[in-house]
């Protein structure tokens, strides 16, 4: 009888042997991907429960265990995401004629891809993956807090460093969510993202603990993290199907409100134009003719809607008045303004109520790095020189958080230009300073006919939840819409439609007394604790990985009893 072909087992075949390589290289592209399609244009927010796990696993199980390793596992994760869920950035390129501005969306992605890259070392630094770490429960949900805990803190931390640029955090993808999201009037958007990346951790560790656990006394033992995660979802989920319960809030008077909104639909390749400057103001003559017929009192122009600013010389001015001077309803515009003392230029939104004789402004807080401002622009002229086309001089930040006052009806709202409804903390700070209604003037045609326009909607969805505010947004291109307190949708217009659209709103009214308990939500009053809190806690744990990096890189080595003795 022939023997049989044996082979030894420590012989592996090639695209075994490869596989065993590549596997968490690939886990870590995957994790990448599965988060980018939460997001616009995929929309399959449901995936955001286990984008992280295919990261987690090639930080745990992976065969070759490193901090270097862990690092770059999350940086290509990261790498990948951001590559992926920006690309609508690449279309600079395309409408600018310049073939490098197509490299923007991996050129950001090099830089906060090392936001992931942090979580990834961090998640392996304190956990090793071996089956003995996830033996005990208390263990297990200790590290499921730490590690939503820095999840957060990054997150938090890519808002604010070097100007931030915040949008599209794991919460994101439940935006659509109503139940899941009415949590955020405690915790803003963090609290969402909190709880996606603790239930991802945890799914990781469950499966793995019940996998180890396989056996005889399977069914005898209580595991309390898998008990406590599912607790957490339905105590969340619970939490917003009340807040969505018809007269759950308490009543509060409120105020009648009509509200036209404007939506030009400029081409960004004509909207600044001086060629293109007669046609776009008769559009906006037209448009604001039609809207008036509806008798609104309040009518609104999206950021930068004359070509060259209401300010930029004697016939825009007198244009911009002329749409008033006889006609009952307050104007809000976006707008360029300039200080003749200081030189400084500020976007701005500018109200014209008393037919053009009362104009109030607020100027643009949070800039565009790389639209509005080009950063160290004296530390790196060259650099400023080669990009000097994209942003041949700088805007001037604005110093106050100015709530506009509207007359008739008495109303105060906060006027948000551009991406700044996108941001939590500062949109909070106006309704603390009694804002009733939040306003966004945006232009989202730099991003011609991609998912950036969508991205920036399901980002500012979020600041109506926090605050408890209604939120209407005016748009160059789209999304022309309103959102409730509750979260939920109107949308007005779509998107590169040209016309306007007119809707009644009830706002909220500050009560007299103007106490915060009445009309403040927990999230507008204390803003961002709950990253301060995971900020925290993530350096305490990062101060003790460092004393014992130290200690064990300064501890005597051990004798070796069969070295000579030394004379």
């Amino acid at each position: 009888m022939r023997p049989r072909c044996m082979t030894s087992p420590s012989v592996k075949r090639p695209w075994a042997s490869a596989l065993h390589t590549l596997w968490p290289w690939l886990a870590a592209v995957l994790s990448g991907i599965l988060q980018a399609l939460c997001l616009a244009p995929w929309n399959q927010g449901w995936l955001c429960w286990l984008a992280l796990t295919p990261l987690l696993c090639a930080v745990w199980f992976s065969p070759i265990q490193t901090a270097r390793r862990q690092a770059a596992l999350g940086y290509v994760t990261g790498l990948v995401f951001f590559t992926a869920t920006f690309y609508w950035l690449s279309s600079l390129g395309t409408l600018f004629g310049e073939f490098w501005l197509k490299g923007i969306p991996l050129a950001l992605a090099l830089y906060l891809g090392l936001y992931f890259a942090f979580w990834g070392w961090f998640m392996g630094q304190i956990c090793a993956g071996r089956p003995a770490d996830f033996a005990r429960s208390t263990r297990n949900i200790f590290t499921g807090l730490l590690g939503a805990a820095a999840w957060v803190a990054q997150e938090w931390i890519r808002s604010w460093l070097f100007s931030g640029f915040g949008w599209n955090g794991l919460g994101v993808a439940l935006h659509a969510e109503l139940a899941m999201i009415q949590i955020v009037d405690l915790t803003g958007l963090w609290g969402l993202s909190f709880l996606v990346a603790y239930c991802n951790v945890m799914a990781v560790i469950i499966v793995r603990r019940l996998i180890a656990e396989m056996g005889p006394v399977f069914l005898k033992r209580v595991r309390w993290e898998f008990s406590l995660t599912m607790a957490l979802v339905a105590a969340v989920f619970s939490y917003g199907v009340r807040a969505l319960l018809p007269g759950r809030h308490p009543a509060q008077a409120t105020t009648k409100i009509k509200i036209a909104a404007i939506q030009p639909n400029i081409p960004q390749t004509e909207k600044f134009s001086p060629e293109s400057e007669d046609r776009v103001l008769a559009q906006l003559e037209t448009l604001t003719a039609l809207a008036a017929t509806a008798k609104p009192d309040l009518l609104l122009w999206p950021e930068s809607a004359t070509p060259r600013g209401m300010y930029a010389d004697e016939r825009n001015y007198q244009f911009v008045i002329k749409q008033v001077a006889s006609e009952d309803f307050a104007l809000l515009i976006g707008t360029i303004d300039s200080d003749d003392k200081t030189h400084e230029s500020f976007n701005t939104a500018t109200l014209l109520t008393a037919h053009g004789k009362d104009i109030q402004s607020y100027r643009k807080m949070h800039l565009v790095p790389f639209g509005e401002y080009m950063p160290l622009r004296q530390s790196f002229p060259l650099f400023a020189m080669i990009a000097g086309e994209l942003v041949p001089s700088d805007f001037t930040p604005g110093r106050d958080f100015t709530v506009l006052d509207l007359h008739s009806p008495p109303l105060k709202f906060a006027a948000l230009v551009c991406f700044e409804d996108s941001l939590g903390d500062l949109t909070r700070r106006f309704v603390c300073n009694g804002a009733e209604i939040l306003v966004n003037l945006t232009n989202d045609g730099w991003f011609l006919e991609t998912a950036g326009a969508q991205q920036h909607f399901d980002n500012a969805i979020f600041r109506a939840v926090e605050n408890r505010r209604p939120l209407v947004r005016c748009t160059n291109t789209g999304i022309t819409a309103s959102v409730e307190p509750s979260g939920r949708i109107d949308r007005w217009l779509a998107p590169f439609q040209q016309g306007f659209a007119v809707r009644e709103l009830s706002v909220p009214q500050n009560s007299p007394q103007n106490t915060p308990q009445k009309n403040q939500t927990f999230y507008t009053r204390h803003g961002d604790w709950l990253p301060h809190l995971c900020a925290g806690l993530t350096a305490l744990v990062l101060s003790g990985l460092a004393a014992r990096a130290l200690k064990r890189n300064g501890a005597p080595e051990k004798p070796d009893d069969n070295a000579p003795a030394l004379p």
